[in-house]
């Protein structure tokens, strides 16, 4: 392949390969040039002009296969419009030669074809360059397409198209011999030939007027014919030549007006025509003259399709803002299309018209308009609604009979009422809460109208009328409650009108179904309303027996929508409802008997409605409470079912009696029936299966039914894969509500709600707008089947074969139509029944059931009718799939291969190819291995067959399937199924899309199956990846879109597999061109593979996407059709994202938009932010266009520019009507608003984006750089704009935006107002976005989020001005004052449990709130008091102290709400814990519901109350522990909401208990709701709960009460423990663990307290010996697990200590694969976090007796010595780390603590203190393995042990050389700050009072030291570290000379003075010397001067002794004494400079 990318053909090569390599090679080369040409160097390419030339004009005439044609015309075009043009004449000769010449041969034609596509190619290029020659090359092209067959027809038309689009108006002398030529072939019988007409003519239609003019009525006539047996290709493109003639008649373009004097068409006369279409089909006026007068037959529904979609297609190229201006005129129009008696001939007829009508509306109101425009809209057919309703009103209330005309308009108007309200009804409910202004406007009195329909004469409107109200609640549900109680008045009120019972049931019903959509519910008290007025309506039904059948109905209806509100509610009714279940139906045979002689045929039609009713009812209580549906109710259900089924066998008697119009009512009660049964287990009914079956089998047999319904079950059994063997059957368009109408099956897409009113209620089938069920006779036979498939997997093989064998007889049986109808629904049995069997993993029986199955099954292989062969193939698959044996699949295979290989039809061919690929889909690779090879080359044979396209199709697809389910066993065959695939590409003609689709899923299962091989860079690996990307580009240029798809999603798994071979630059710019396509399935598939690009390469996918846009802008290329501007491909899919309805596409942009965000937000900031800003910020203006609102800065020059851009993106020009863009919908600015909460958290990963400083000065070094920070008050305007618009979910974003913004933005400082933070300029936007949020109308969760919103805001600190701060607050406060008020006091319009939440989010919201205002207090209280203001910033003295808060004020704030507060809080807390408990207690709940909860909304409650308790619990115990437990509180009087409560009884019973009791009932409830709690909280709890809890219980331990109440109780505290260690082991974060350490701590000292209160107490009463048998242990020092508190302590604080330095657990160590770790420095976070854990150690033994603390002290002592030895290491600033310091006062703790005094473990505490001190000096020994240990840390620690243990150490001379070597070494120490550390310790341990411990040391060290002291004179100190060393050494000596005794205190001053007197000056080299050394002498003197006097009689002798050192020091003394008088002064202040050593250590120690 890579020997073909040269610019000329590589001949040479080109010999060298095989024949059938040939044409990818060529085809390569082809791909290459095209690449090339435009890019290449234009010297270069004149150069080898020539040889190009000839080599491509040579392969025109080599046969090219059809895309090697298409590109070999467009290089020839592009090299000639390149290079020279002197020899395209020639070329055009040539080509018009070949096209004239007379060979007919199949050989020829592909050169011909070649031909014609050069020409098309050279006129589109270059056009008018090619002069006059055009008229000759038209004619040539137009007598070539007389006598061409259907593929040159195609081609010579797409090349006609091209001419005309290259010439323009220069072709207008050839315009009418086109349309002659071209129209007759519009009714061309192969739709490829019809396609490219109307793609033709539409070209045509730019420039000739005369089409759209005189030629209009035949164009439309012409348009109408050829949608007659059209198919799905043909009615787009026809559809769109008509839309678009039509709108170009209307508004016709400027430039072909100017030209000639055009009568414009009027808007009526346009409208006219097209409703010919729509109602008298292709007939034409005049022909069908006497047809009409016979009122002849109906249009064909092709017809009526298409015109449907020429009208959407007119509107939109006509687009939004005609469509706003003429909307009443299109509306008036197309509901009267539906008015007219033609449009309405049969019931069926009526609603395939109506879908028609509605899709018109749907398409272009919904598509087209903004959401103004659409409120507008809504205004026009309530007014259309209303006008109709009046005419009805007139017919009804005539009674004279005069008005004969009248009845035949009402029941038009039927038609016309459901279009016009399931229109409004998609409207407003699109428009969700947007549409408010349409509903409470009273001039259009939307509601009225709406109701007013409710009593309409007939069904269909009334239905379509609830169906409207159900959408308006559901958009708005505040409107919901109200509704109901409206529909529940009138229908007591109008008890007596039959249309009013049925109206208003409809409408409560459908109100009802509608709940599930409305979160926030409706009272519960609605449901017992329902129940009555239903029980109601059918205990009167029997009294009139005008309403009987209506009040019936009406009464199970409402019963049956009741069950739609689940298990919570329905609960309280089900025993009544058990009951009128069974007084339905006989109690007994007997009576079953005796009601059949009984009655007439009115008593049995409403009798058997009424049954029918009571199943429905029963059906939705199945269905939609089945965690009611215990054994015992199933068991009572049973019996009216049963006696149902037993009365079904009596049915046809009494029709026959009674006559055959209660036949539909029996055919009711028979769907009732097999709906419920389907849902029940089989199990229940298995003694009925007989009868049933019997019913079932005759059913879908149509044994009883004359008419030929099919089963419309076929199409979801099928395999959606299969589609395209079943054309669009299966496949999803954007037109398949109106294409459903044109499918095989009977009645197929004519659902409509009153062929079952039980459907109004039930929930919407997913991608539906409103349900359709469809008329009862198909869904009868639909339920039949569906039951069969339930019920077959239990019945016994007898009975199976007598089924099988029934089933072939009935198919012998029927004739013609009939057979087929029957076959149809019996093989959907079987399928449905075979599926059952799967899914039951049961088997199909023995032998006889398999042979007779299977010969039912061949039988269908070789049926004509291709969906019975498909449902055969698949019935195939899956008997395979249940039989499960080798030896049947062999033999089912053997079959097929003997058929395929003798059979020549197609049918069997196609058959039995198909059986294969099913077979091998669902036995899968494995089951069907050994026939792999027998099949893949029978199946490649016949994919060969050129002479049958079918054949090729059906034998690919089998193909693909099997690649797909061989997988990795297929790998052998993917060269030959490769290169076939290929062959196939290239020479297959492409109107044969089918094939072209099916290879395109061969294609992408042989990717698959290669997979990840894909990357590699063998030879083979390359050839098969280069084939799969030839495959890929042939595809890619097919005019089929479905064929475009494929290629698509192949390069999408090419993509997966080989991300660097495929070519983005290519791939992007062909997604976002389709991302405009008419076809859904190109969009969807595009987008899917952009979501998936997104994912690896977001940056350079949004790159190649506006380089396209450039080159489109560039070149005035108008081809692509593209809206990308500058705001890039992401603008485009938010567009798209206003624009689609497809679930699966929307889903796929969101995940797309989000995949970009992630990677590029943070780079693009502003670019993202202004997008979201621009979609957030668009409003409607009255025009259909949009304006983006850009506010004008003054001081911003920029913006100017900007406005520009903007409305030149969004302003509609004249040129681009075709894509008229909407302002962004409220889903669209609802997903901007969640953009804008990723863009702040995408931020969160540099500190950058949050600091004003720092973003500010990074701007400065780099313009370009973006950060958040800058942009912060663009992201408080969206939160604004967002939090206050119409939409609630557009409100919950924006709330949720803010409360972000506030979180992140809240400590960020203002640089310059030092200070301040940066969010205090937003106050008043943060307060004017809540303040709506409280209204009293706003819906409860939108009030719950605002509360956190508001507790964030004031809790974050951001304002300091107590007013302002008043502003929010007062929201709470009012919240507060609904709370209090009690449970039932509002009107209620949403359920209790809304109200719940609402109450719990303000009863959290003051609690965060309260502990942040505690939190504050605390701090303010902790602080020393502010010093006066020194007086030099006075000038703005008085305002900055008003802006200081004052420290309490938000204290203040809530002070006067926390007598109720804690009161509710309390209150909450106690329904939470009563909440939590376990189902089993539920008895001990209180029956009438807690403080905020009712017992009927127990449920969602609780995931309320889940979200709100931890920051309640935090700030309850913060209050108790500020009011001493709240003791002073206990005689207040209870706030109301408590006394309304059942928490009344304990505030009564409160005042009564001692303060004791309700302290430990608070206890109880705190310390149970703690523990519970952190027990096992749920892993999606968020960590904060956590945080809040851990608080809680700290804030709760520091009160006294609390701390006596938990020592006392010892178990419970040992509980805690055990629960806190069992959190950590799940909760990672370090706060969570330090919050678990300081509540360890708590509980510890409160144990401590206790012990000391007992203490205290046995000394009082006299007991000698206090120490023994208190604390834990006792006497034998045993520690129980479990309950004791020291070992459960001991537990956890290990695990803490082990979690953070590994290293101390010795089987670390010991394990092989331990690597010695160098000790590292914790974190911050982990070193108070071990600090905390050793202070808490070392207090564990003062619990202890003294035998117990003997059993920890071992673990303790070595966890201490063990952390010292870890983190004591050098820090860089010499301080101390947090553990060390911990566990050197440890050490202290314990080595002081009073058990060294206890006679009875004497020896072995010496043996703990003497092995701690020897483990201690065993680590301080400095080895290379610790380079940097901190060996002042150890000496200090061991300087401790012989302070403080002197007693058990005094003698043991190991540990004293130990010591003593420790001591030397750190004298001689190189670093100064060790040595001057270690004279401090030396000195504490030379004056310890124990001389017996001194003195050894003092012998040992003394003389080191003076040797140390004496060698300065040599070196003296260079730095204020060295010299502070010799200072502390001199007064270690100086000590040790107090020390002595007289006698020796010469011999002591003998070293002593000569060391000082060594260390002066003299004189001269005083003024020299550094300062160190003149200090060092100044220090000398002074000691000297001070130890004269002290010891006059030795100094004197010592300084005798030696007479140079009397010179020194005199003259010292001499200079000291002549030195100025600011030198004494300076010596005076000097000493006490040098006082404080550097390191104060010693102070925490000692």
């Amino acid at each position: 392949m890579e020997l073909a990318h040269s610019l000329t053909l590589n001949e040479d090569a080109l010999a060298q390969i095989t024949e059938a390599k040939r044409p990818v090679f060529i085809f390569e080369w082809l791909r290459f040039l095209d690449k090339v040409l435009v890019a290449a160097n234009k010297v270069d390419v004149k150069e080898k002009q020539k040889k190009l030339v000839e080599q491509l004009t040579g392969l025109i005439s080599s046969a090219p296969g059809p895309p090697t044609r298409k590109l070999l015309a467009k290089n020839l075009a592009t090299l000639y419009s390149i290079g020279d043009t002197f020899t395209v004449f020639q070329t055009l000769d040539k080509c018009n030669e070949i096209i004239k010449s007379k060979d007919d041969t199949p050989a020829y034609l592909p050169t011909k074809l070649a031909a014609v596509a050069c020409v098309g190619a050279f006129y589109e290029k270059m056009g008018r360059m090619l002069g006059s020659s055009f008229p000759d090359t038209i004619n040539n092209l137009l007598k070539a397409l007389k006598s061409a067959e259907s593929q040159g027809r195609g081609e010579i038309l797409l090349s006609l198209q091209k001419v005309l689009s290259g010439l323009g108006g220069a072709a207008a002398s050839c315009h009418r011999d086109i349309y002659k030529n071209a129209r007759s072939l519009l009714t061309d019988r192969s739709m490829a030939v019809r396609c490219a007409v109307a793609k033709c003519l539409l070209e045509l239609q730019n420039e000739a007027v005369f089409m759209w003019t005189t030629e209009l009525e035949n164009v439309a006539t012409l348009c109408f014919k050829a949608l007659e047996g059209s198919n799905y290709g043909v009615r787009v493109a026809v559809a769109k030549l008509l839309g678009t003639v039509m709108a170009t008649a209307l508004m016709p373009k400027q430039a072909a007006v100017m030209r000639q004097n055009v009568k414009r068409a009027t808007l009526e006369e346009v409208l006219e025509l097209m409703a010919t279409g729509f109602l008298r089909g292709g007939s034409g006026f005049l022909k069908s003259g006497g047809e009409m007068l016979k009122g002849g037959g109906s249009v064909s529904r092709e017809v009526r399709v298409g015109v449907t979609q020429a009208y959407v297609v007119f509107v939109t190229t006509l687009g939004g803002q005609w469509l706003e201006r003429n909307f009443a005129t299109f509306l008036s129009h197309v509901l009267d299309l539906v008015s007219h008696p033609r449009a309405t001939q049969t019931h069926v007829e009526a609603v395939y018209s109506r879908r028609c009508v509605s899709f018109m509306l749907r398409a272009t109101l919904g598509g087209l308009l903004g959401e103004k425009a659409q409120i507008a809209a809504g205004k026009e057919i309530c007014q259309a609604i209303s006008k109709q309703m009046r005419a009805v009103e007139a017919v009804v209330n005539d009674m004279s009979g005069e008005n004969k005309a009248g009845a035949a308009d009402v029941s038009a108007s039927q038609h016309v009422m459901v279009c016009a309200l399931k229109e409004l009804g998609s409207l407003v409910q699109s428009l969700s809460a947007t549409a408010s202004p349409l509903i409470q406007e009273p001039s259009i009195g939307l509601l009225e109208t709406v109701t007013s329909v409710l009593l309409h004469p007939s069904m269909a409107a009334r239905l379509a009328a609830a169906w409207c109200l159900r959408c308006v609640a559901v958009a708005l549900p505040y409107q919901l409650t109200p509704l109901l109680d409206r529909c529940a008045e009138r229908i007591n009120n109008l008890k007596s009108s039959p249309e009013a019972v049925s109206g208003y049931s409809f409408a409560m019903a459908a109100l009802l179904g509608g709940v599930h959509q409305c979160p926030l519910g409706i009272p519960h008290s609605k449901g017992k309303l329902v129940v009555s007025i239903a029980e109601d309506l059918l205990r009167t039904a029997a009294q009139n027996s005008r309403l009987s059948l209506q009040r019936t109905q009406a009464g199970w209806l409402l019963l049956g929508a009741l069950m739609t509100l689940g298990p919570s509610l329905v609960r309280y009714h089900l025993p009544k409802m058990l009951l009128l279940w069974r007084n339905v139906f006989p109690r007994s045979q007997k009576e079953l008997e005796a009601e059949k002689a009984r009655g007439d045929s009115f008593t049995w039609q409403v009798t058997l409605e009424g049954r029918a009713g009571a199943l429905c009812a029963m059906r939705s209580f199945v269905a939609h409470c089945p965690e009611l549906l215990t054994e015992d109710v199933i068991r009572r259900l049973m019996t009216p079912i049963e006696c149902a089924m037993t009365m079904m066998s009596h049915v046809p008697a009494i029709i026959k009696v009674h006559g055959a119009h209660l036949k539909a009512s029996a055919a009711m009660v028979r769907l009732r029936l097999y709906d419920i049964l389907a849902l029940l287990p089989p199990k229940t009914y298995e003694g009925s299966f007989n009868a049933l079956l019997r019913e079932l089998v005759a059913e879908f047999t149509l044994t009883d039914n004359s008419a030929n319904t099919t089963t419309s079950l076929l199409r979801s059994l099928c395999h959606y894969d299969d589609s395209v063997l079943m054309g669009s059957w299966l496949q999803e368009t954007d037109h398949k509500s109106i294409e459903d109408q044109l499918q095989p099956n009977s009645a197929s897409g004519s659902g409509a709600l009153e062929h079952d009113p039980s459907s109004i209620y039930l929930r919407v089938p997913v991608g539906e707008a409103i349900p359709g069920p469809l008329p009862l006779g198909v869904s009868v036979i639909d339920a039949s089947v569906a039951l069969f498939g339930v019920v077959f997997p239990h019945v016994s093989f007898k009975h199976r074969l007598q089924m099988l064998d029934h089933f072939a007889e009935c198919i012998k049986q029927a004739k013609g139509v009939r057979q087929q109808a029957v076959q149809l629904n019996i093989f959907t049995a079987v399928l449905s029944a075979l599926k059952g069997l799967a899914e039951n993993k049961s088997t199909l029986g023995p032998e006889e059931v398999r042979k007779s199955a299977l010969a039912l099954v061949m039988g269908a292989l070789d049926n004509p009718n291709p969906i019975l062969r498909c449902a055969a193939g698949e019935a195939l698959g899956r008997m395979a799939q249940v039989v499960g044996e080798a030896t049947f699949i062999a033999r089912m295979a053997q079959t097929s291969f003997d058929k395929l290989k003798s059979a020549r039809d197609v049918v069997s061919r196609t058959g039995h190819s198909l059986a294969l690929g099913c077979l091998h889909r669902y036995v899968g690779g494995i089951g069907s291995g050994q026939h792999l090879k027998t099949s893949v080359s029978i199946l490649l044979a016949l994919a060969q067959d050129g002479s049958s396209h079918e054949v090729q199709t059906w034998a690919l697809h089998s193909l693909a399937l099997i690649v797909d389910s061989s997988g990795p066993m297929y790998r052998g065959y993917v060269e030959p199924t490769l290169s076939l695939v290929l062959t196939l590409l290239l020479t297959v003609p492409p109107s044969h899309t089918e094939v072209h689709q099916c290879l395109g899923r061969c294609l992408g299962a042989l990717i698959t199956t290669v997979g990840p091989e894909l990357q590699g860079n063998g030879a083979t690996i390359s050839t098969i990846r280069s084939s799969c990307l030839v495959g890929c580009a042939i595809m890619q240029d097919h005019s089929d879109s479905l064929v475009q798809a494929a290629a698509i999603s192949c390069l999408q798994q090419l993509h997966m597999f080989a991300p660097r071979h495929v070519n983005l630059s290519s791939l992007v710019p062909c997604l976002c061109v389709h991302l405009c396509s008419s076809h859904l399935l190109l969009r969807r598939a595009a987008v899917a593979c952009l979501r998936q690009l997104a994912q690896r390469e977001a940056a350079e996918v949004c790159e190649y996407a506006m380089s396209l846009a450039k080159r489109a802008g560039d070149s005035k290329d108008t081809t692509i059709n593209l809206n990308i501007t500058e705001t890039g491909l992401e603008g485009v899919l938010f567009g798209m994202l206003d624009r689609e309805t497809d679930r699966k596409l929307c889903s796929d942009i969101h995940d797309t938009l989000g995949h970009m965000l992630s990677s590029l937000a943070v780079e693009k900031l502003s670019h993202w932010l202004k997008l979201c800003k621009d979609v957030l910020a668009a409003t409607t203006d009255v025009g259909g266009a949009v304006v983006f609102e850009v506010e004008r800065d003054e001081e911003d020059s920029e913006k100017k520019d900007e406005m520009d851009d903007d409305t030149m993106f969004t302003g509609l020009g004249e040129d681009d009507k075709s894509k008229p863009s909407v302002a962004p919908r409220w889903v669209t600015r609802v997903f901007a608003a969640d953009c804008l909460c990723r863009i702040i958290l995408l931020c969160e990963s540099d500190k950058a984006h949050f600091d004003l400083a720092t973003a500010r000065s990074a701007k400065a070094k780099n313009p370009k750089g973006d950060l958040l920070v800058l942009h912060l008050s663009d992201l408080i305007r969206m939160a604004f704009m967002a939090a206050t618009d119409h939409s609630n979910q557009l409100r919950m974003a924006g709330l949720q935006a803010l409360e972000d913004i506030i979180k992140k933005f809240a400590s960020v400082p203002e640089p310059e107002f030092p200070g301040h933070v940066i969010l205090e300029q937003y106050q008043a936007n943060v307060g004017a976005a809540l303040r709506p949020a409280f209204s009293p109308d706003t819906p409860s969760d939108i009030t719950a989020k605002a509360c956190q919103v508001c507790s964030t805001w004031i809790g974050s600190g951001v304002v300091s001005d107590l007013n302002d701060l008043r502003r929010v607050h007062n929201l709470l406060v009012s919240s507060l004052d609904k709370v209090q008020a009690g449970k039932g006091s509002s009107s209620q319009l949403y359920s209790e449990s809304a109200t719940t939440m609402e109450k719990l989010a303000v009863l959290k919201a003051w609690a965060e709130v309260y502990v942040v205002a505690m939190k504050i207090k605390k701090e303010a209280e902790s602080k020393p008091a502010k010093p006066a203001r020194s007086g030099d910033d006075d000038e703005d003295e008085d305002d900055l102290s008003a802006d200081v808060l004052p420290p309490d004020s938000l204290i203040t704030l809530v002070q006067p709400e926390l007598p109720s507060l804690s009161h509710l809080w309390l209150a909450m807390l106690r329904d939470y814990a009563l909440l939590t408990l376990p189902a089993e207690f539920s008895s001990q709940l209180p029956p009438d519901g807690g403080a905020f909860y009712t017992p009927e909304t127990i449920d969602t409650a609780r995931l309320h109350y889940r979200s709100s308790w931890a920051p309640v619990l935090h700030a309850v115990t913060l209050w108790l522990s500020s009011t001493g437990f709240g003791t002073g509180e206990e005689n207040e009087e209870v706030p109301s909401a408590v006394s309304k409560t059942p928490a009344s009884t304990q505030g009564a019973a409160l005042t009564t208990k001692s303060c004791e009791e309700s302290v430990e009932d608070r206890m109880h409830l705190l310390l149970g709701v703690s523990i519970e709690f952190l027990c096992f909280p749920r892993p999606e709890e968020p960590i904060e709960h956590v945080m809040s809890c851990l608080q809680a219980l700290s804030t709760l331990l520091e009160s006294p009460c609390a701390k006596t109440h938990i020592a006392e109780d010892q178990l419970l505290a040992v509980e805690l423990l055990n629960v806190l260690h069992r959190l950590l082991l799940t909760r990672d974060p370090p706060a969570v663990q330090l919050q678990v350490a300081v509540v360890v701590q708590e509980t510890i000292r409160a144990a401590q307290d206790h012990m000391q209160r007992q203490r205290t107490s046995k000394d009082e009463d006299g007991d000698k010996d206090p120490q023994l048998g208190l604390g834990e242990g006792g006497d034998t020092g045993e520690l129980v697990p479990g309950k004791s508190l020291v070992f459960a302590a001991m537990e956890l604080l290990v695990f803490i200590l082990v979690r953070h330095l590994p290293q101390l657990n010795t089987r670390v160590k010991e394990s092989p694969s331990h690597v010695p770790l160098r000790p590292q420095r914790l974190p911050e976070e982990s070193a108070r976090l071990v600090a905390n854990t050793v202070s808490i150690l070392a207090e564990l033994p003062s619990l202890c007796s003294p035998a117990g603390s003997m059993t920890i002290l071992p673990t303790v002592l070595f966890l201490i010595t063990g952390v010292l030895r870890e983190t004591a290491l050098k820090t860089p600033d010499g301080s101390v780390p947090a553990p060390v310091s911990a566990a050197l006062q440890g050490i202290t703790t314990i080595i002081t603590s009073p058990l060294a005094r206890v006679e009875s473990i004497q020896t072995q505490w010496s043996g703990l203190v003497r092995s701690s001190l020897a483990s201690v000096l065993e680590h301080s020994q400095p080895d290379e393995s610790r380079p940097d240990m901190d060996e002042v840390s150890m000496l200090t620690a061991i300087t401790l042990f012989l302070l403080s243990a002197s007693s058990e150490l005094v003698g043991v001379t190991v540990l004293q050389k130990g010591c003593m070597e420790r001591f030397k070494n750190a004298l001689n120490s190189s670093d100064p700050a060790v040595q001057a550390r270690c004279y401090q310790l030396l000195l504490s341990v030379f004056q310890h009072s124990s001389r017996a411990l001194s003195t050894p040391y003092i012998h040992a060290l003394a003389p080191l030291m003076v040797e140390k002291l004496k060698a300065v004179e040599r070196s003296r100190p260079g730095t204020a570290a060295e010299l502070q060393a010799v200072q502390e050494g001199i007064r270690v000596l100086e000590n040790l000379v107090g020390m002595g005794e007289e006698q020796n205190r010469v011999q002591l001053l003998a070293l002593l003075v000569p060391t000082l007197i060594s260390y002066l000056l003299d004189e001269n080299a005083i003024s020299s010397a550094p300062q160190v050394s003149k200090s060092l002498h100044d220090f000398a003197l002074q000691n000297l001067m001070r130890i004269g006097p002290l010891y006059p009689a030795a100094f004197k002798i010592v300084i005798g002794a030696a007479p140079e050192l009397k010179i020194r020091l005199e003259s010292a003394i001499r200079a000291n004494q002549a030195s100025s008088k600011a030198k004494a002064a300076a010596r005076q202040a000097q000493p006490t400079v040098q006082a404080a050593p550097t390191i104060k250590l010693k102070t925490s120690f000692f």
